[in-house]
């Protein structure tokens, strides 16, 4: 395990964890970072040094690109001419992957991965694991991979470079880009992200109307936690009759009738375009 690697975006939020990973690997990482800010926090805190694009893609067998979901196309397009055949490229979201913005080089092997952050039912014996929300620091999990295009037997590179950067690993799990498009954006944002702010406004108006601001939010955290554990099958229960009764009323007057259809793939798309 000595592939060289191409690090770009190295001293950005995810590069760095990515950077810290993989010093725990016996890869060969070359690292690219445009920003000075991000450069010298890559020297203060790692004491790695930066070598610029060309350098470091001369004879790489991987490029990750930890860049903003914005500016992939452009880079994966400026940098694709220099790859040599057989190289992959990793992408760290479905996103500019679903959306077409590689470069059309069929001899490229395009690799995408995401993890799916420790999970709330967190049974981590340790404090740093069970404060590492994020993940790839302390806390184990899971993730999620695709091999877009390239050979078969480039799988098991991809996911070894995957269980790397994201480590410690729960489980591995293969998907297609397609898939990791219906986790991303579909169920983690435009659903997970979205009720969960709405549960936080919720809070803010029950605390407008009085309730002490830590009473509310200990009231409702609390409740995500028993009602999460019985609704995800974490433990054995059922809700009492008012509870299904509130459920029964209570989402019909939260979401419209057609709400799945975020999950169409236009839809989807359409969420992707605006991201990307």
């Amino acid at each position: 395990m000595n592939e060289a690697i191409a690090l770009f975006g190295a001293g950005g939020k995810m590069g760095v964890r990515l950077s810290k990973n993989l010093l725990k690997s016996d890869y060969r990482v070359r690292h690219v970072e445009p920003g000075a800010a991000g450069r010298e926090r890559l020297k203060v805190e790692l004491g790695l040094e930066c070598l610029e694009a060309d350098a470091a893609l001369e004879n790489a067998d991987v490029v990750i690109l930890a860049i903003p979901d914005t500016v992939i196309g452009k880079v994966a397009h400026e940098i694709a001419p220099k790859l040599r055949p057989g190289t992959m490229v990793m992408l760290l979201d479905a996103a500019a992957p679903f959306a077409g913005h590689l470069p059309d080089r069929k001899d490229l092997t395009y690799f995408v991965s995401h993890p799916c952050h420790p999970t709330i039912f967190n049974d981590e014996l340790e404090e740093a694991a069970r404060r590492d929300h994020f993940g790839g620091a302390h806390a184990r999990q899971s993730i999620t991979s695709a091999l877009m295009q390239g050979p078969e037997s480039a799988f098991d590179l991809g996911e070894a470079v995957a269980k790397t950067i994201y480590q410690p690993i729960k489980n591995a799990y293969r998907l297609t880009v397609e898939q990791m498009a219906l986790l991303e954006p579909g169920l983690s944002e435009t659903v997970c992200a979205t009720l969960l702010q709405v549960m936080r406004d919720a809070m803010d108006e029950v605390v407008r109307r009085g309730v002490p601001q830590d009473c509310a939010r200990d009231f409702l955290l609390g409740h995500m936690n028993i009602l999460g554990a019985v609704i995800f099958n974490e433990i054995p229960g059922a809700f009492s009759d008012a509870c299904n009764k509130a459920i029964t009323f209570g989402k019909p007057r939260l979401m419209r009738d057609d709400w799945m259809k975020v999950f169409e793939r236009e839809e989807i798309a359409e969420s992707i375009r605006r991201i990307t």
